[in-house]
């Protein structure tokens, strides 16, 4: 695999970037990713939906007056605008010439994780997802301020029940675990006096807002501080202590790079995020250019998002729609906005399971026979339809057929052994011919087969 091939999978979800890698040098293609501009419209799907605290206690209301017939009719229409809202993101991530952005919004996603199916309001979703991509490329500290105030994670952590005289220890113990300085570096103290000082932090418009009736005002002591304080207190306190900057730098490792990060790494990057107070613009440069001229192939497992955009890329089809795509993803685990449970997807070999590797198979032999899931197929799933699409593969006609598999193995396979390239000439002989008639189907099987090897999976 060639290395702009590789960092093209790494930084975006295909090989589609790699020509830019090439040209403009991994710097330049980083800051081009970093200075790319990023839609601000609210999608078609969202624009009706109640978007003040007012309007969603009003929803509720009517909801809770409705006749069973009428409350499923509801559920059904806020579950397909759920889905529309996948789908939405989901083009948005296969259309970024620099998808960077998106897949560090889709990092934040799995670290600071917020379910649609516990939230329940689209709109706090949407809002969630907004401040990601707002803030992907900015400041940890800040990002996390806003994460914690915003009504999704307040509803998702149960805060709407954490009340000054009966207080949940939810989104205090997450804050801590997962969000920022992780376990062991923290007391169950700490827990239960930050959930005094987030007690009465509640859903509102625009993001959560205490109600004095249920918030705590007593002094509490917070990582050996004193004093009266509130959720961006906390977030202040936390990011002065020493070892919070290795769990998030562990992670970033983890979902780029490696999927089991060397300790010295995560030292070395994290005193380098403490030093830059926090920028995540920086500690990525200085990550990605100092890892780029390593010889890291084959060191990290697809996620499903990426083995199903580099498949459909490599075979020109865009026009597999939303629904294939949100279909294999759920089928494989990776539900964008349904994550499992807080921890989110757990990524490494939890993306490599037999049955997980039985179905990127079967998408494959799909997808490279011309067929794709109808748009019919979500809505009844126990009457799919087929409808057949244009695939091809890119070569170059003119090309000897050794160098053809060169040229497949370079864009697609980390590592390519002698009992392996034996496999490729035996499906691409050396009598044929470029130019016949047939030779795109030739090429789509030789394609389809190097799908279905272990290295096609690695990165």
């Amino acid at each position: 695999m060639e290395k702009s091939v590789l960092w093209s999978l790494r930084l975006g979800f295909s090989n589609k970037q790699s020509n830019l890698i090439k040209k403009e040098g991994i710097l330049n293609f980083l800051e081009s990713s970093f200075a790319s501009d990023f839609s601000k419209e609210v999608p078609t799907c969202l624009k009706d939906s109640p978007n003040k605290i007012a309007a969603i206690r009003e929803l509720k209301k009517q909801y809770r007056d409705k006749t069973d017939e009428e409350r499923r009719k509801l559920i059904k229409s806020t579950l397909i605008d759920s889905l529309e809202f996948k789908k939405w993101w989901i083009d948005e991530i296969r259309n970024q010439k620099y998808p960077l952005r998106e897949k560090m919004v889709l990092f934040w996603h799995n670290h600071f994780v917020s379910t649609s199916q516990k939230v329940k309001v689209n709109w706090w979703i949407y809002e969630h997802n907004t401040i990601l991509r707002e803030n992907a490329f900015g400041n940890f500290k800040e990002l996390t301020k806003k994460v914690v105030k915003s009504n999704a994670m307040i509803t998702y952590l149960d805060n709407q029940d954490n009340r000054k005289n009966k207080l949940n220890e939810n989104l205090s113990r997450e804050l801590l675990e997962l969000f920022t300085i992780g376990i062991g570096n923290y007391t169950e103290n700490d827990i239960k006096n930050g959930a005094k000082a987030l007690a009465g932090l509640l859903p509102d418009d625009n993001e959560g807002t205490y109600r004095s009736v249920f918030e705590n005002n007593e002094e509490i002591e917070y990582f050996g501080k004193k004093g009266k304080f509130k959720s961006d207190d906390l977030v202040d306190i936390i990011f002065e202590q020493r070892n919070t900057p290795y769990l998030i730098v562990r992670k970033i490792l983890k979902w780029f790079i490696y999927d089991n990060p060397q300790e010295d790494l995560v030292q070395y990057y994290g005193d380098y995020f403490r030093e830059i107070n926090f920028e995540i613009q920086p500690l990525l440069t200085k990550i990605f250019t100092e890892e780029f001229p390593k010889n890291t192939f084959g060191s990290k497992i697809k996620n499903p998002l990426e083995y199903i955009i580099q498949l459909t890329d490599s075979l020109n089809c865009d026009s597999v729609n939303s629904e294939l795509i949100y279909f294999f993803l759920k089928q494989q685990g990776m539900d964008l906005y349904d994550q499992p449970n807080v921890k989110g997807w757990d990524g490494g070999n939890s993306w490599l399971t037999s049955q997980i590797y039985l179905q990127r198979n079967n998408v494959s032999d799909l997808l490279c026979s011309g067929r794709t899931i109808s748009r019919k197929a979500l809505n009844n799933m126990d009457n799919m339809t087929i409808e057949s699409i244009n695939v091809s593969i890119k070569f170059d006609s003119n090309q000897r057929p050794y160098q053809i598999i060169d040229d497949l193995s370079n864009a697609n396979l980390f590592e390519v052994s002698d009992e392996l390239q034996k496999d490729f000439e035996s499906l691409l002989k050396y009598d044929f011919d470029p130019k016949s008639k047939n030779a795109n189907e030739a090429v789509l099987r030789l394609f389809n087969f190097m799908t279905k090897t272990p290295e096609y999976q690695l990165i």
